[in-house]
């Protein structure tokens, strides 16, 4: 009886000390709400703004570092609103290059009716040159703040060693509120480990600029889908993910933005049509643009013209 006793025992310690089980990656509950069958009435809210206050468009201006996703997040906000797969900015794989592939400054219109109008919706996005670590490459800071301010005309190739200035063919000495920046977009992609100290300098100095203009500021992390195994499987698990969660909090602290200002988004790479999942973060955040660049120019019309 002694022995069997000895047996049992070495038993039930080999189970107790076995392999813990995986942690939990999930919250029980979502710490962001999401109505995932609103896909028609954000369509409808955008489709509702119309200028007031004397602009003929609301202007959104996307920067941030190389491979964040930057015109691929202009695709997508067009593949939503026209629910088809659109490519009009030029997009690469985050592996085809570590430079960037932005290097003038382009203003890019969607269209009305699914893209099949010549009428383009009342608001514009401009993409810039991914900013890059260290002082000579990549997209100058300085630039970026004259972008803001509307002094860099259509077409004006960025060179990373010489920001604009106000004697350069491409200084716009007389902006008027069209020209001038009404939502600044910060794009960074969530999977990213880190963030070059010099990047994060450079984006400091965009971030207090944009704060004395008043410009309303947000932040997009894309590439939600390869950060968390739990959300690549069902995008709806975003704001259910602990990753997503923790990460967020870091670009808080990184960017110096309030939480409810940082988004997550799938942009369209891989797929052949629309998905009512990745519309929906894409036409929330773009809706959110919409009425902060609104609320911006309501305020500050009188000063912007």
């Amino acid at each position: 009886m002694g022995n069997v006793s000895v047996v049992e025992e070495r038993i039930v310690y080999r189970t107790v000390e076995g392999p813990a089980p995986p942690p939990q990656s999930l919250l029980d509950q979502p710490w962001r709400g999401i109505d995932w069958n609103n896909k028609k009435k954000l369509l409808e809210e955008i489709n509702r703004y119309t200028p007031k206050h004397g602009e003929k468009h609301l202007r959104v201006l996307v920067y941030g570092p190389v491979g964040a996703g930057k015109s691929s997040f202009i695709n997508s906000a067009a593949s939503a609103l026209y629910e088809r797969i659109y490519i009009g900015a030029e997009a690469h794989t985050t592996d085809a290059s570590s430079r960037s592939h932005t290097l003038k400054y382009t203003t890019h219109n969607i269209f009305k009716d699914g893209g099949y109008s010549d009428e383009p919706y009342p608001f514009v996005f401009n993409d810039v040159m991914g900013m890059e670590g260290g002082d000579r490459l990549g997209m100058h800071p300085d630039d970026i703040v004259m972008v803001l301010k509307g002094h860099v005309k259509e077409g004006y190739k960025f060179n990373p060693m010489s920001p604009l200035t106000d004697k350069d063919h491409g200084y716009n000495k007389n902006p008027t509120i069209n020209d001038k920046v009404h939502v600044l977009v910060l794009m960074l992609s969530a999977d990213c480990s880190d963030i070059d100290p010099t990047i994060i300098d450079k984006m400091e100095k965009i971030r207090q600029t944009a704060h004395d203009l008043g410009i309303p500021q947000i932040a997009i992390g894309t590439h939600v889908d390869t950060l968390c195994p739990e959300i690549h499987k069902d995008l709806q698990n975003i704001y259910r993910s602990k990753l997503l969660y923790t990460k967020i909090k870091e670009f808080s602290k990184a960017v110096g933005l309030v939480e409810n200002c940082i988004m997550g988004v799938k942009n369209y790479s891989h797929e052949t049509d629309t998905d009512d999942n990745v519309s929906t973060l894409i036409l929330l955040a773009l809706r959110n643009m919409i009425n902060y660049g609104n609320d911006y120019i309501r305020a500050h019309a009188k000063s912007l013209k």
